[in-house]
Parts: C-alpha cells; structure tokens; sequence
C-alpha cells in the first residue's frame, strides 16, 4: 500500500508539472473512443443523397490529418425518407441510444425546423447543410437560450435570392437585355421567404415581375404551369425548385417552352442531374454553392474531386455544405477541448475557418439570422452554373466564370440582347 501511494504522489505531481508546460491532456481526450457525429440524409432523394457521403469524406480526412487530438471521428448516418417524422426519430436514436455529441441532418426546411425544438430539448448542436428557410435561424435569434443548438450550415433562402437577382442584373439584364419574369416556385417552407425576397430583389435588378406560380410539390404535370406563364411573356422564368427538379426541366424542354429558366434548381446541381433528364437540362442555370473546377477556397477542388472519385458523381451543393458541418464541429471540439454541448455551442459560434464554400462564419445573436452562415464577399457567395454540352459550367460571377451563357435554340431572347 505505501508503495502504491508513493507512485500516486509521483504520477500527480508529475501530472501537474505537465500542467504547469502546458502538455496536460483534455479531460474529454481521456476517452480513447470515437468521437461520434450523426448524420441524417435523404439517400433516395437527388439533392440529399450528398449529405451522409460528403459527412464521412469530412470525417475520414480529419482522421488521416490525426483525428481530434488523437480521437477519431465516426460518422453514424440515418435515412429519414424525407419524412420529418423519421428525421425526429432518427435525431432522437442518434442522441439517446448511439449517443454522438451532434447532428448534421437535411436539406429539406420542414425536415429541419422539426428537428430544430429537438436539438433544443437534448441539448445537442445541430446544423443544417442545405435547408434554406430563414425561420430556422430566427427561431435562433427569438429564443436563444432554447434554439442556440441549431446552426445553418448553407445561405439561407433570403441570402439565396440576393445572390440570384444579383446574377440576374449582371448576366440577364445588362447582357441579354431582359427585362421581364416570371416567380415559378414550388410550395415549401423554404420558398416562402425566397419568394418574398424575389418580390424586392428583382425589381430592383431591372426585372419586373410579371406572374408569381407557387405549386404542389407533388405535382406531375407542368404543361398547365408552364401554359400560364408563357401567356404573360416572360423574359425569364425565376425558379425555386428543390424537391423537384427533373419533371418540370423535362417537360420545360419536351414543350419547347421559349423562355430560359434560371433561379435556384437545387437538384441540377449535381451531375446526375443530365442522366436523369436526359439531356433535357441544357440550358438550364442555378445557383449553387460550389462546383468543381472552381477553387472558391484550397477545400472545394480536391473534395469535389475525391468526391467523384469515390462515388461516380459530383456533389450536390449540400454536400460542399455537410463537408464544412463536420470540420465546423470538429473544429469547435478541438478548441472547446470538450464535447460538453454548451461548451461546443460558444466555441461553434467563434468559427473562423476555410472550407470548401469559401470563409465559414455564423451571425450572432444581434442578428435577426442568428446562427445562420454568414454571406457576403470574402465570405461565403456561391456561383452560378449553367448546363452546357452535358456539363456543369460555371458563368457568374466573372472572376470564376469559364464560359459565356448560351440557350437551346428553343429559347427566344429579346431582340436587343447581344
């Protein structure tokens, strides 16, 4: 016994003077297990199948670079169907039964804001990497101490229309000399504050609007839709479509309807989009929030390059999206030196890092987007792509543009644009 107490003594005092030179340990490194991170993804939907993929290339790169001081990170990924209902019993599992220290889930808006009063009840950080609706993060802002979990990890849909009437004023205005267009949206929480801002925005850029469509997102036949819009002429057809996608850019180009669409077609911005249309995606222009080929930071070229590499497919703009939420919480960990949810949380909302969509910042609480990704120049600004010769070329802004925007023969611009 007096031996074990003489080698205690020894190995605290040795502890401390280890203190004292600043090599002490982290209490939560003291755990030699993984450091686990769920992640919840809609694997049979076109946008959201990038999430879960993106998310283990983030984890598996943090683990070859030595983990969070020697801890490695596991990514733990669920399928919620596109169900909300699944997304909050695949949140409540991750945390209660596979215990991860947090989640990064959807692109889908309803899907989020159902999790967000969850991560609120357990305590755990949350962020979204492709869901837009600002009323995720003003519910962060109107009730901080309950809602500070949730962070956005992409611009959120007020940003997102900035960005798209700022093209539109640069590229279909001033270049093709357009002066007229037409909202087509489809009916989801995310384009309500899309099109409000489309409504501001777009005026403003030189377009008046002309007809404003919201739709069911279960809708299968657009030939009335798009019959409607061409009876008011538009110059171009402003589009916020996410849960669909292909149908309305078949039918767009089956029909020969002679006005280009532009906006935001979230599942146009991953390459499978052109197989899965069939080429009918020519043409077609998007907002996205990188895209390869594009060094927006050192990040964005060789994860999407591993990406395709490892999967046959570029990323959509989620995935750029869930790789950043993964290095944002480990990062947040490494200097939280705790996986302590409050401790994570203060060091979450310090994040200064460079990921593969550009400089990685949230607003703060005097913010009315509290905890939503910070946008603007030198921050994060996105592009825009244009699908050409079955390919994703980006065409805006002009620093990263690679080539000049071209429409399918069927498109009928003014006569005054050059």
């Amino acid at each position: 016994m007096k031996l074990r107490r003489k080698n205690l003594t020894a190995f605290m005092a040795g502890t401390a003077m280890l203190g004292a030179f600043g090599f002490a340990v982290p209490a939560f490194a003291a755990d030699s297990g993984p450091i686990k991170i769920g992640v919840i993804g809609e694997e049979s939907a076109v946008a959201g199948a990038s999430i879960t993929k993106a998310a283990q290339l983030a984890a598996d790169d943090i683990n070859k670079a030595g983990g969070i001081d020697g801890r490695k990170i596991q990514i733990i990924t669920y399928d919620d169907h596109s169900s909300a209902t699944d997304a909050v019993r695949a949140f409540q599992r991750a945390v209660k039964q596979d215990h991860v220290v947090a989640v990064v889930a959807s692109y889908i808006s309803e899907v989020a804001l159902a999790i967000e009063p969850w991560a609120a009840r357990l305590h755990t950080p949350f962020i979204t990497p492709g869901a837009a609706s600002t009323l995720i993060s003003k519910n962060v802002h109107d009730n901080y101490d309950k809602n500070k979990y949730t962070f956005h990890g992409y611009v959120n849909s007020a940003f997102l229309a900035d960005a798209i009437c700022a093209f539109s004023k640069d590229e279909l205005v001033d270049k093709f000399h357009m002066k007229t267009a037409a909202i087509m949206s489809e009916d989801a929480a995310w384009t309500t504050p899309l099109d409000a801002e489309y409504a501001k925005c777009l005026p403003k850029a030189g377009l008046k609007v002309v007809d404003h469509i919201r739709f069911n997102p279960d809708t299968t036949d657009f030939t009335p839709i798009f019959n409607k819009i061409e009876g008011e002429h538009p110059d171009v057809i402003e589009t916020g479509i996410s849960h669909v996608g292909v149908q309305p850019t078949v039918q767009w180009h089956d029909q020969q309807v002679p006005i280009p669409m532009s906006g935001q077609s979230s599942q146009a911005t991953t390459s499978t989009f052109w197989k899965d249309t069939n080429g009918a995606a020519e043409g077609v222009l998007t907002y996205t929030a990188a895209t390869p080929g594009v060094a927006l930071s050192p990040k964005t070229i060789p994860f999407a390059d591993a990406y395709q590499k490892k999967f046959g497919a570029t990323p959509a703009y989620d995935g750029y999206a869930s790789y950043d939420a993964i290095e944002v919480i480990a990062d947040a960990i490494k200097r939280a030196k705790s996986t302590d949810p409050d401790k994570m949380v203060a060091a979450m909302e310090k994040t200064d890092l460079v990921g593969t969509q550009g400089r990685i910042q949230f607003y703060g609480k005097d913010s009315e987007y509290t905890h939503a990704l910070k946008y603007g120049p030198g921050l994060v600004t996105g592009l825009f792509i244009q699908w050409q010769d079955g390919k994703q070329v980006p065409v805006w802004p002009a620093n990263v543009a690679k080539a000049k925007i071209k429409f399918p023969s069927f498109v009928k611009l003014p006569l005054a644009s050059n």
